[in-house]
């Protein structure tokens, strides 16, 4: 994860101006809906620049706690300005696959469960920390099966190679052509296949023309 760190932070001010353009914000707004609510301690697996927390802390109330978490340091500065008037908004340095974090009513991820080489396991690790009938938000991209969007398709390989910490420039121009984005979609279908086995009350939602989808559930008890 230090690679991811490093190359997040080289690109800190681009990461920041896509991560809260209009039509993610909206993105955002929603995915906060779905796991927080008034009084909660909700935790932001891989916070980034912040997008999400003041969406977060508005679900949450003043009696409630947001805690964002990640690894990029010029990334963390940035969260940390963009919720500086709130007292009861936290930002952290930690590693989003094991949480520095005793205990939490949700979880929520965006656009980070791609960067997991094991995301089952972290999603389990989440699903641990709220317990059951705590709750637990993915919101991630892939390419699209809907009709309208899959043209776009290449485009969004080019994108994830571009966004990729370990591409190069022909990684870019060769990604439209060939599945680039497969290991970006095994990896968010594996996070979103462990949150279905361990949630009831699921629910799974999809914007801007299918690349964006949002799955949710409250933690189930074990058997046994």
């Amino acid at each position: 994860m230090n690679d991811v760190a490093r190359f997040y932070g080289r690109w800190a001010d681009l990461y920041d101006r896509i991560a809260t353009a209009p039509g993610v914000a909206r993105w955002r707004r929603v995915a906060a809906g779905r796991v927080a609510s008034e009084g909660d301690t909700v935790v932001d697996a891989g916070c980034g620049s912040g997008g999400n927390l003041p969406f977060l802390r508005e679900r949450v109330g003043s009696d409630g706690t947001v805690i964002g978490v990640d690894l990029t340091g010029p990334l963390l500065s940035r969260a940390r300005a963009r919720v500086a008037e709130y007292d009861n908004v936290w930002v952290l340095r930690g590693d989003a696959t094991s949480l520095p974090i005793a205990e939490a009513d949700a979880v929520l991820a965006t656009f980070v469960c791609g960067l997991f080489d094991d995301p089952t396991t972290v999603v389990d690790r989440w699903c641990d920390l709220v317990g059951p009938g705590g709750r637990v938000g993915l919101l991630d991209a892939t390419t699209t099966d809907q009709p309208i969007g899959r043209p776009l398709n290449p485009v969004f390989k080019a994108f994830v190679a571009a966004g990729s910490p370990t591409s190069g420039v022909e990684d870019v121009l060769s990604a439209p052509f060939d599945r680039f984005d497969g290991a970006l979609s095994r990896r968010v279908g594996a996070s979103r296949a462990a949150l279905a086995e361990r949630t009831v009350g699921r629910r799974y939602e999809e914007f801007g023309l299918g690349f964006v989808g949002l799955a949710s559930g409250t933690v189930a008890q074990r058997d046994g």
